[in-house]
Order: C-alpha cells, then sequence, then structure tokens
C-alpha cells in the first residue's frame, strides 16, 4: 500500500501520447494512461485535495451535498428531488433578484441584473477540450472492454474464478443492500478511508502485507495441486 502523499494511481503501462483524431488516440491507446498524465490534471488534483481534507470547509460542503442528494433519493423519487433542487436554486436566486431590483428602486439606482456578470461568463466547451475528454474516455473503454473479455473467456484461469467468486459474493450484499445504499456506503468510504490510512499508515500497512502474504501463500497451495491453474510465466 502506498503513501497518501503520493498518487494513489498504479501506473503499469506505457503513457498515452496526445494523437491527432479521436479514432487514432482510441485505437493505438495502452490499458490505462500514465501516471504523470493524470496526476498532473487539474480535476485529479482537486479530488486528492477533497477526499484527504485538506481543506475542512471545501470537503465539508461537497460531502454533506453528495451525502445529502443520496439521502434524498434513498427517500423520494428521482423526479421529485430534481424538482425540489430546482425549486430551491429558483427560489434562491428569484427572491435576490426581486431584492437588488427592490433596493435599486429605493436608492434610484440603475445596476441591472445582479447576475450579469455570470452571465457573460463563457461556459462554452471547446472542441480541442472535448476531443481530449473524449480521446481520454475512449482508452479506459477499450481498456475496460480488453480486460472483461479476457475474464469471461478465461484467458487465465485464476482470474476468472477470482471475478467468479466476488460476483458469488455481491448476490449475498445485493441481498441486503439496494445499489443507492452501496452508493451511499461508498461515498461515506470515499471520504473517511483515505484520511484514516494517512493517520493509522504505519499499523495498516503492516497488517495489511501480513494478510497479503497469508492469501498469497493459499493462492500458490491451490495453484500447485490443481492442474491448469498455475499462470502463464511472464
Amino acid at each position: 500500500m502506498e503513501n497518501p502523499s503520493q498518487s494513489p494511481l498504479v501506473s503499469s503501462t506505457r503513457g498515452l501520447d496526445p494523437a491527432p483524431s479521436p479514432g487514432t488516440a482510441a485505437a493505438s491507446s495502452s490499458c490505462g494512461l500514465s501516471l504523470d498524465m493524470v496526476s498532473s490534471s487539474h480535476p485529479v488534483s482537486e479530488v486528492k485535495d477533497l477526499v484527504y481534507w485538506r481543506d475542512p470547509k471545501k470537503t465539508g460542503a461537497v460531502f454533506g451535498s453528495i451525502l445529502t442528494l443520496l439521502v434524498s433519493l434513498a427517500v423520494f423519487s428521482v423526479v421529485s428531488v430534481l424538482a425540489y433542487l430546482v425549486l430551491a436554486l429558483l427560489s434562491v436566486t428569484i427572491s435576490f433578484r426581486i431584492y437588488k431590483s427592490v433596493v435599486q428602486a429605493v436608492q434610484k439606482t440603475n445596476d441591472g441584473n445582479p447576475f450579469k456578470p455570470y452571465l457573460e461568463l463563457d461556459i462554452t466547451l471547446s472542441a480541442e477540450t472535448f476531443r481530449k475528454y473524449c480521446d481520454t474516455a475512449f482508452a479506459h473503454l477499450n481498456c475496460i472492454l480488453k480486460r472483461l473479455l479476457q475474464l469471461f473467456l478465461v484467458e487465465d484461469l485464476v482470474d476468472s474464478l477470482k471475478l467468479a467468486v466476488l460476483m458469488w459474493l455481491m448476490t449475498y450484499v445485493g441481498a441486503v443492500f439496494n445499489g443507492l445504499t452501496l452508493l451511499i456506503l461508498a461515498v461515506l468510504l470515499t471520504f473517511s478511508v483515505p484520511i484514516i490510512y494517512q493517520t493509522y499508515q504505519t499499523q495498516i500497512d503492516h497488517y495489511f502485507n501480513l494478510v497479503q502474504k497469508q492469501v498469497s501463500s493459499v493462492i500458490g497451495k491451490v495453484q500447485e495441486k490443481l492442474p491448469g491453474m498455475k499462470r502463464k510465466s511472464d
């Protein structure tokens, strides 16, 4: 397990060079993007800052908003939640607009719409930016499809058996929790596990290594006893 101060992503393949067209990039990309390219991107850096609570106020606001939205979806329908969100947003903006209009009438000023600076913002997505995100998305999609093909067509028997065991366990999880509950738990873990690991890294690494050695030992013994389960030599 890595130090949280370093990038949490592990790059096992070469980087993806920029390509002139989305098709070329999607076809020639390898499974996974280079660590330098991913870790240097601004959104990834912001996500790391959020999950490690480097700005408690900002993280608390994001975490609270996401959790409130998911809990609302668990209680109400999607249509109701969306309608209430839009109504709440409109209530704030319309009230503020009326308030500023009254203030302008009393002070006899003509400042216009208080949201004018925001209305003039350029929020258009350039073709180059859209193409870049499409290239990245297609690279990951091709990697996932290739990996699924390898698992379902049993390129490696051990990996396919691991997937089968995982799906068998998920049937029991699905019998207890629905998808939305699992999503809420995932959000809770996302905003708690990284900071807990950062605080108790030494102890967690120690026990993790012990468990990893035991699991590797058991898998090695199973591979030796059962024919056809030995991995192909690299």
